[in-house]
Formats: C-alpha cells, sequence, structure tokens
C-alpha cells in the first residue's frame, strides 16, 4: 500500500514566526535590562537605607568644596576622579551646585576609587597632594574641568590606563596652581595620602557605598528618581531647599 501524503497546510507545525519574534524580543530585553543594571551597579549611587552617623561620612580633616559656618546642611559625595558619571555630575549638578550654594551648603568630597578606573587612584593621589598646599578645590576643579585630557583614551570613548600622560597633565596642574612640583610628587607617594583615600574606601564601605558618585544629605542617602541630570540636579536643589527652610 502507498504511503500517505501529508498535506503541508495541515502538517503540525512548530512555533510561528511571530511567536520566534516575541521570544526573540523578549531575550534582547533581558539582555539590555541587564546591562543597565550591571552599569548602574558600577558607576552609579549605591542603594543605602538608612542615615549614616556624621562621623562616618565626614571626619574634622575632610575636604570641602564649599562650606557654610551654620552648618545646617552638609552634602557628603564619595567620588572617583576617574569615572565618567562623576564627571558628567560635576558638569551638570554638584559643580554647578557648589557655585550656586556657596556658603551656604557645605559640600563634602571623599575617595572611593573603583577597581575598573585604573588611574582613579594616581588622581586621588593628586588630589590629596594639592590638599596638602592648600590647593585642594582648585585641584578638584582641574581633574574633573580637564577630564577629558588624563582620564580617557585618546579615542575619547574608554577610559585611559596611560599613567605617565595622566601625571604629566597633573604635573601641569600644580605647576598652574603654583604648588612645590618636588613637595607635590612626595606627598603623592606617601603613605598618608594613601591612607587617606584607603580611609574613604573603608568609610564609604560603611555606610553601604558600592558605586559612585553617592551623595548624602545630613546623613540620607540622596537617591534621585530622574533619568537627565537636569531632573536630578533638580531633585537634589529642591531637597536642600527645603532642609534650608527657603
Amino acid at each position: 500500500m502507498a504511503k500517505r501524503k501529508r498535506n503541508p497546510l495541515t502538517v503540525k507545525k512548530g512555533l510561528s514566526a511571530n511567536a520566534w519574534t516575541t521570544i526573540a524580543v523578549l531575550v534582547v530585553a533581558v539582555l539590555v535590562i541587564g546591562g543597565v543594571l550591571v552599569f548602574q551597579y558600577k558607576d552609579s549611587p549605591a542603594t543605602g537605607e538608612d542615615t549614616v552617623a556624621a562621623d562616618v561620612l565626614r571626619h574634622p580633616d575632610s575636604h570641602t568644596v564649599t562650606e557654610a559656618k551654620n552648618g545646617k546642611v552638609t552634602v557628603v559625595e564619595f567620588i572617583d576622579y576617574q569615572c565618567p558619571v562623576c564627571e558628567a555630575y560635576y558638569q551638570n549638578v554638584t559643580g554647578k551646585l557648589a557655585n550656586d550654594y556657596s556658603g551656604r551648603i557645605t559640600l563634602v568630597t571623599r575617595n572611593f576609587p573603583l577597581p575598573m578606573h585604573p588611574l582613579a587612584v594616581p588622581a586621588a593621589r593628586a588630589a590629596e597632594a594639592a590638599a596638602l598646599q592648600g590647593k585642594y578645590r582648585e585641584m578638584y576643579d582641574k581633574l574633573y574641568g580637564d577630564y577629558r585630557t588624563w582620564a580617557l583614551q585618546p579615542d575619547g570613548q574608554n577610559v585611559s590606563s596611560d599613567e605617565k600622560r595622566a601625571q604629566d597633565r597633573f604635573d601641569a596642574y600644580a605647576k598652574e596652581l603654583g604648588l612645590d612640583l618636588d613637595r607635590f610628587h612626595r606627598d603623592q607617594a606617601s603613605p598618608a595620602v594613601q591612607q587617606r583615600i584607603d580611609q574613604g574606601k573603608a568609610d564609604g564601605q560603611q555606610a553601604g557605598v558600592t558605586g559612585t558618585p553617592t551623595l548624602f544629605v545630613n546623613g540620607t542617602q540622596f537617591r534621585p528618581t530622574g533619568n537627565t541630570y537636569p531632573m536630578i540636579s533638580q531633585e537634589l536643589r529642591t531637597l536642600l531647599d527645603k532642609d534650608l527652610d527657603l
């Protein structure tokens, strides 16, 4: 008996083209969301819940970008000088905040170099060495204001690992600020400077910091909901104005 031929139109098929398309879209979505979460974990604010003790966030000798005599509002920012998001915060949020709220708030910066940024520690050493000659704020502004020339590769897209090129820029900043260059180099290499960097990292970890930048306002972590820098800036300013009773 001859085998009966099956009608191709009635043969049971596998998943339809539409079903495969739906699965592909879901897979891509999962990968994209996963990528965003990885990026946020590495470079964006951590997610602490509780108010952190003032003596953990700030020490008597912690550096301030601006300071208010009344001490009513203190913002503590844990930073990584080579972190691209920190630089973007400086350009769009905290740098403008320091100028616009100068003398009305205290803005404290703490070191929290991340392992994926090879020049974060050398840059922190440069900032700390400048601080020992009374030029912390000026070096802070140089490092973020001229970020692309030392922190990024020549393509401008990826972080650099060229420590010599970075050090040449740090030396140029030191000369522009009128620092004693020999002392600047000694201080950069000193155990005391490294200890300050390590202390910042330890305090940040105690405060629940896992990424940069992470900000605390009067001991409570600032966790913005906005997805643009203008939105984040406005959220922070609204919070500060409330604490300042404006």
